[in-house]
């Protein structure tokens, strides 16, 4: 018994040792874990004041740029009018599928994207690069971890241009099918977009099949959708494209990207690629839609059209339809078939105005004889061309004194220098038709003989048969000079990109013979732009105009129709020629002889009996084509002769004889009147 209760009190001890070591570890416990959990406060707000005191408006910033952002669309193109209010360059509305790519959407989403898109859309592949090709294939990760090891990257941060290098370097390593091509298409145009914009992935040919498969799955496909694409048509005549010029189709030119992303453009834009559409690309864009896109994650909660675009304005050109396609067409029913022939261009111009009524050109290719529209071709082509230059010898020879208007008889003969060939006109090779002529009637019968005799007393030498060429090359800055103040020789200043001034031979003392050559126009190379601005200087008395071919820039009212004038041409004279009227009415004498003069070697008597009269400059140049003999023709005149209101200017390039020159000339004199119907000198 007294064992039991020895036992009782013992374990009775123990318990409350054991209750007394518990209640002690208790506090030390809790002590432990509210410091803990103090720490973690005093860490939490050293966090919180770090994030809005310090850095709070930064991130307040983020968040709404993060939240809130604009999304930009583009708009229709302005078009281009013919001076008569038809619409030769319009839009065309045709259903598109686009993409507008989200924000934080990486390759992986883009690549899942495409992939379902390529299923039900095919674009075409032409322009799809290698680079695009290994993008699309690197897309896959399990392609990308295989060709990173491949390659034996290690540095994380060039890991995917080693990969890159590595298919470069083997480029069998991979091969697209056609339906990974057509999907490597899709992904390139995703992944070129910016987050929020826009782009087109197929914008022309989209078939209703493939607008019924895409409608079906737009859910799988996020930022895909069915839009609205304008391109561009032509009412009046695709001959017009050629001098238009091209938009581009599939975003910003390659070989101008950076220049045009520094004027704001993105890369997904289309834009003027050439001529109309390139020179006049700030007007005829117009100005985005925008819209204020606000989203939460990758989705879109709420969008507001803040701005909605404006319309490009709408160019009203010089030109008129008709008869831009009327000269076009003369000139293809008079192109001559065959030989060697490399393309023809013509340009009728107000000679008072310097405006543009019509702009023809076709290149032809003699290997294959292809021929092609290529009106621009008349600003940009520099053509040998012949006698027609030969008033402008004249008017240097008059303004030089070395002939005047009440003294100006040389006599016709072939001109023979020491060292050098016998050179002579066309219808005096022997000496036989050796005849005095006035300076009239030396433009009449194309006199080569009086032109050189010109040149050479410029040049201060005593000709005689059989004398030394004693011309210094300084002849060649004296005739160039008078050649360029009538516009031959130096760009016009045309309101379309890509013109030239022309070709110059060589001018040192070795080839100081075809300074004789250049006086009569078989030497240097002119535009027919240029032709025309030469030849309506002479045809109103003195006064160089600057060609243009848009008059007017205008808006576009509510109904589709052309609204306010927001900008008129005004006719600029670039340069008015020292010169008396005298001098002038001199040259105009003989220009009136070539079309209408008695004598047997009269150069343009085919066209005396067109009416209103003709006043002209026919030419022909001695030239080549691959070592091949040849021969471009010229015309340069204007009408009516006593009062000009219309100058027509062409050439046909490496012909073979005839007189297509005249026959065209007479045929586009012929449409002007019957389609212009103009009895106005200005417009």
């Amino acid at each position: 018994m007294n064992f039991l209760n020895r036992f009782k009190g013992l374990f009775k001890f123990r318990s409350r040792s054991r209750n007394k070591t518990a209640q002690s570890a208790i506090p030390f416990r809790l002590n432990f874990l509210l410091w803990i959990v103090g720490l973690l406060l005093l860490a939490l707000a050293i966090r919180l004041f770090y994030l809005q005191v310090l850095n709070g408006a930064s991130y307040k910033a983020e968040v709404k740029r993060s939240d809130t952002t604009t999304q930009t669309n583009n708009v229709q193109r302005g078009m281009i009018y013919d001076a008569t209010g038809k619409v030769m360059v319009g839009n065309q509305a045709t259903q598109a599928i686009t993409y507008t790519k989200g924000q934080n959407v990486d390759s992986d989403d883009l690549y899942k994207i495409a992939n379902r898109l390529g299923n039900y859309l095919t674009v075409p592949t032409s322009r799809l690069t290698t680079r695009n090709q290994q993008d699309y294939y690197l897309a896959d990760k399990q392609h990308l971890k295989t060709v990173i090891k491949l390659a034996k990257s290690t540095d994380s941060s060039s890991q995917y241009d080693d990969a890159i290098d590595y298919l470069n370097r083997h480029p069998h390593y991979f091969k697209l099918t056609k339906s990974e091509k057509n999907k490597a298409m899709i992904y390139g145009s995703m992944s070129g977009a910016y987050s929020l914009s826009t782009t087109y992935i197929k914008s022309k040919n989209v078939s209703a099949k493939e607008l019924a498969e895409v409608s079906e799955h737009l859910s799988e496909m996020p930022g895909v959708k069915i839009g609205t694409a304008w391109s561009r048509n032509y009412p009046s005549g695709k001959d017009v494209k050629s001098l238009a010029g091209t938009v581009s189709t599939t975003g910003l030119p390659s070989d101008e990207v950076n220049s045009l992303l520094s004027q704001g453009y993105s890369r997904n834009d289309n834009v003027g690629q050439s001529y109309l559409e390139k020179q006049y690309q700030a007007t005829l864009a117009g100005s985005k839609s925008q819209t204020q896109v606000t989203t939460s994650g990758n989705n879109v909660t709420k969008t507001k059209v803040t701005y909605p675009g404006k319309k490009g304005d709408n160019l009203v050109l010089t030109v008129n339809a008709k008869f831009q396609n009327d000269v076009q067409k003369i000139l293809k029913s008079n192109f001559p078939a065959g030989g060697n022939s490399t393309g023809v261009y013509a340009v009728v111009m107000n000679p008072y105005t310097g405006a543009i009524y019509a702009m023809g050109g076709i290149d032809r290719n003699p290997s294959t004889g292809k021929m092609t529209d290529d009106q621009i071709g008349a600003i940009n082509h520099p053509i040998t061309m012949g006698s027609v230059v030969k008033p402008a010898t004249i008017m240097g020879g008059l303004m030089e004194k070395v002939i005047t208007p009440e003294n100006n008889t040389l006599t016709d003969t072939p001109i023979k220098v020491a060292g050098t060939s016998v050179k002579s006109s066309w219808f005096n090779k022997s000496g036989s038709a050796s005849m005095a002529l006035t300076a009239p009637e030396a433009l009449e019968v194309s006199s080569n003989s009086y032109m050189m005799q010109i040149a050479m007393k410029e040049g201060g030498m005593n000709y005689h048969s059989g004398a030394q060429l004693t011309l210094k090359p300084s002849i060649f800055t004296k005739m160039r000079y008078y050649y360029n103040m009538f516009g031959l020789g130096q760009k016009t200043g045309i309101d379309l990109p890509g013109e030239v001034s022309g070709y110059k031979g060589p001018s040192k003392k070795k080839n100081i013979g075809s300074a004789l050559d250049l006086s009569y126009g078989n030497y240097d190379g002119y535009t027919t732009i240029q032709l025309a601005q030469y030849m309506s200087t002479i045809a109103n008395g003195g006064y160089r105009m600057k060609p243009y071919i848009v008059k007017e820039i205008r808006g576009t009212k509510s109904n589709g129709e052309l609204g306010n004038i927001t900008y008129t041409a005004q006719p600029q004279v670039q340069q008015v020629i020292p010169a008396p009227k005298s001098y002038f009415e001199l040259v105009r004498r003989g220009l009136y002889l070539v079309t209408h003069g008695t004598n047997s070697y009269t150069t343009a008597k085919s066209l005396s009996s067109v009416k209103p009269s003709i006043s002209a400059k026919t030419g022909t140049a001695e030239t080549f084509y691959k070592k091949q003999s040849t021969e471009t023709l010229s015309f340069a005149g204007y009408a009516p002769s006593d009062k000009p209101q219309v100058v027509v200017a062409l050439a046909i390039a490496n012909a073979s004889g005839g007189e297509n020159n005249l026959t065209m000339a007479k045929q586009i004199f012929q449409a002007y009147w019957k389609d212009v119907q103009s009895d106005k000198t200005s417009q």
